[in-house]
């Protein structure tokens, strides 16, 4: 889930957005006539059309071993791909936990497959500049159901936020119909329960129901939360911040648009910032927050909630089913939990999020191919066309699963799948390849929600209702500034991150936050603002 995770800090990214009507159209690169590139390809592919190469081919594709689910050759996946495509893919192995260092290495060594999926918006910006990745909005007159989808959802000014400051953007994203949301928090509703107390709906509730769940069990922290490794606080200062106005952990951005100022705001000193750690700082004071919360291992703290030392924690759907609920059954069986819909503040019912999703890098390698045409219009069936998002999540009907006249899926009798099925002896993914995250992802928001239990409808269907934040305006900084820029961001950022425990913890004191901004002052904070507001300018005068 660690990939999930990433997603809600990457997807906001805004550093390096330009907008169409500032970038010219999206011609091949540089007038290139493809007509030497085309073999393989089909002479007519459009919205609705199945991909079929006119000979066999073979494409080479970065592949994320998931330890949950390693891959085999015998799949079904593998063998059903290439009957309905013609197409044969040949996986370069790389371990989930090495995935984001072993694809800089390879593409930095030019070595890289021509396909290298699993990359989240922001994550291709160090390879533009080296010109190992393809431009590939040049090419999406041969994607049509990639553009069908942008102009059908209207997703034209979230892709907009991948171009860079040549106008072009070098990643296709995974493309969801609407925001998704899935982070949230775990509650043992039977302690509710027991102490009279609602699910709590906002964060002060929440401060409510912590004390009176210390009040009853004064020898516990009724808090320990996860996901503080590799970010301390990971999803706890990313949905406690979006309350706010400013997310941090996984959501954190050096720079935040401040509408009522009409400019970017660094998000460290913001005072929107501030206020959260204000609040989480008393919940630790108070004993309702456990401190190892922002350092401890997962394992550390799912123990601490499946054997009742706990009674809060993070989840999302999956954990809440795989991690929290099987072992807590056999530890209390009386035991019940929910994952509740997430907790609102200050700015009331809104939600941060983007529909993009982690999408696919092209090795500027794949432009030289004869095959380039085909492999284009290969990705944009797998990865984009209704069929291929179907095929990758449910694989093959009457086979893995079945679809009725009305267009609801369900898994074969004996196929399971985060136990929508528990009595089936064969697994959709470990026994044949599907639903698996290199491929399936993105989609119609009815196919998101196929494979959703009724608890997990019930909390999106609380969370469709909020209000979305509006996209940022765009900044984009040229080669020379994004050089400056990261210059300074990294050793900004690592303060605020150091900062930030300090305060939550106690070991400073909030009174100092003058202090501790004129330090940030002091780290180029005022001269990196300049930058992105400069950027912010000259791009709303060039473009309006």
């Amino acid at each position: 889930m660690y990939q999930v995770s990433r997603r809600q800090a990457l997807l906001a990214i805004g550093a390096f957005t330009l907008t169409i009507a500032g970038c010219g159209s999206d011609e091949p690169e540089q007038g290139k006539d493809l007509s030497p590139n085309k073999d393989g390809a089909m002479a007519k592919y459009g919205v609705g059309d199945q991909f079929k190469a006119t000979a066999p081919l073979t494409f080479s594709i970065l592949y994320l071993n998931h330890p949950n689910y390693p891959l085999k050759k015998d799949w079904l996946f593998w063998s059903e791909l290439n009957k309905r495509t013609g197409v044969t893919l040949t996986p370069t192995l790389v371990p989930l936990s090495d995935y984001e260092q072993k694809r800089s290495l390879v593409i930095g060594a030019g070595d890289a497959p021509l396909i290298i999926p699993k990359t989240y918006p922001g994550q291709e910006v160090p390879f533009v500049a080296s010109g190992t990745i393809l431009p590939v909005s040049d090419h999406l007159d041969l994607m049509p159901h990639f553009k069908d989808k942008v102009a059908k959802w209207n997703l034209q000014a979230d892709v907009d936020t991948l171009r860079q400051s040549d106008g072009r953007f070098y990643l296709l994203p995974g493309l969801h119909e609407e925001i998704w949301l899935d982070y949230s928090l775990a509650v043992r509703t039977d302690i509710l329960e027991k102490l009279g107390l609602e699910v709590p709906k906002t964060w002060e509730e929440l401060y409510t129901v912590l004390k009176a769940m210390k009040a009853e069990y004064p020898d516990l922290y009724p808090f320990s939360d996860r996901w503080g490794i590799p970010t301390p606080g990971g999803n706890l200062l990313n949905i406690v911040g979006q309350a706010y106005g400013a997310p941090g952990g996984w959501g954190y951005l050096p720079a935040r648009w401040d509408a009522t100022a009409g400019k970017f705001a660094f998000t460290g000193a913001m005072d929107q910032y501030r206020q959260m750690l204000v609040y989480l700082n008393k919940l630790v004071k108070e004993k309702l927050l456990d401190p190892e919360s922002f350092t401890q291992t997962d394992d550390a703290a799912k123990q601490k909630f499946v054997s009742g030392k706990t009674f809060v924690t993070g989840t999302n759907a999956q954990t809440l089913v795989n991690d929290y609920r099987p072992p807590m059954e056999k530890l209390n069986p009386d035991a019940k939990i929910a994952k509740i819909p997430v907790p609102t503040g200050p700015l009331g019912e809104v939600k941060y999020g983007n529909r993009l999703e982690n999408g696919i890098m092209i090795s500027k390698k794949a432009l030289e191919s004869k095959n380039f045409v085909a492999m284009m219009q290969f990705i944009d069936w797998l990865w984009y066309s209704d069929q291929g998002e179907e095929f990758a999540k449910w694989g093959v009907e009457g086979v893995t699963s079945t679809k009725d006249a009305s267009g609801e899926f369900k898994l074969a009798p004996d196929v399971d799948f985060i136990g929508l099925n528990p009595e089936g002896k064969k697994h959709l993914q470990k026994d044949f390849g599907f639903s698996n995250g290199v491929f399936a992802y993105g989609g119609t928001t009815k196919l998101l929600e196929s494979t959703f239990s009724e608890e997990e409808l019930a909390f999106q269907a609380v969370m469709k209702t909020r209000k979305a934040r509006p996209v940022e305006p765009p900044r984009p900084f040229s080669d020379e500034e994004r050089e400056q820029a990261s210059l300074w961001e990294t050793p900004l950022k690592d303060y605020v991150t150091q900062m930030t425990l300090k305060f939550i913890l106690g070991d400073r004191d909030l009174g100092e936050w003058d202090a501790y901004v004129k330090e940030l002052e002091a780290k180029n904070m005022t001269s990196y603002m300049n930058l992105v507001n400069g950027a912010y300018e000259r791009f709303k005068k060039e473009h309006g």
